[in-house]
């Protein structure tokens, strides 16, 4: 999977259900996508936030995208949070983490989004394997389904997990060939309460659910889903 900033459960769920997580840094940076923003909870509603970054181009790897370390800019950033926040259940013990985060110096987005899915492992307990793409020795002329399988091969893997999104993209029948098992992780209806008076907003960041629940009721969340 590719790197993304504080992604929402489902991204946990992967982790948390397979031996190995390779984190998917040498493919094209996709703009618009979710790889530098996410949405939290703000007044009510969803609303985006953002991993600053500068010389931002489809035609460079996610490796090769640099952060902008803009410290009035990760200030408002980190204000946002806190006001959105400060009342949340277990804020306390979350925005540490966040801060952490937030003000780290590493120049390069991959790195950057590293630490982060390393930090949120770290505070829910999963130990899963993490393993860089771009530290395999592989052949990188290979594009889309065909580098995954090699990856896998590559790793003795004889099942390969995604998202249920990923459904689109790889052929089980490819896999098989290959003597791999291609499996879709779907998350199911997670809900909990919120202090916002309004109905429930679901599929936010990883960071709502931290705010309003403690590890120890996250981790029976990423138990909340179905292969297929």
């Amino acid at each position: 999977m590719q790197p993304y900033f504080f992604p929402y459960i489902g991204y946990w769920q992967l982790i948390n259900a397979v031996d190995k997580f390779v984190i998917y840094d040498d493919v094209n940076y996709i703009k618009r996508g979710w790889i530098n923003r996410n949405n939290i909870l703000v007044n009510g509603h969803s609303k985006l936030i953002n991993v600053r970054m500068s010389k931002v181009s489809q035609n460079k790897l996610i490796n090769e995208i640099e952060v902008t370390h803009d410290l009035s800019y990760n200030e408002d950033l980190l204000q946002t949070i806190n006001r959105s926040y400060s009342k949340a259940p277990f804020f306390e013990n979350v925005f540490p983490l966040v801060e952490r985060v937030i003000n780290q110096h590493e120049k390069k987005l991959a790195k950057y989004l590293e630490f982060s899915i390393r930090e949120v492992c770290k505070y829910l307990s999963i130990h899963t394997e993490i393993i860089i793409s771009s530290e395999i020795s592989k052949s990188n002329e290979l594009k889309g389904q065909d580098k995954i399988i090699e990856i896998c091969k590559l790793l003795s893997s004889d099942q390969y997990m995604n998202v249920i999104g990923g459904q689109s993209l790889y052929s089980s029948p490819d896999f098989q060939l290959c003597g791999i098992e291609l499996k879709f992780l779907k998350t199911l209806d997670i809900t909990y309460p919120q202090t916002s008076k309004e109905k429930f907003v679901p599929n936010l960041s990883i960071l709502d659910i931290m705010m309003f629940n403690s590890p120890e009721h996250i981790n029976s969340m990423l138990n909340d889903y179905e292969l297929i």
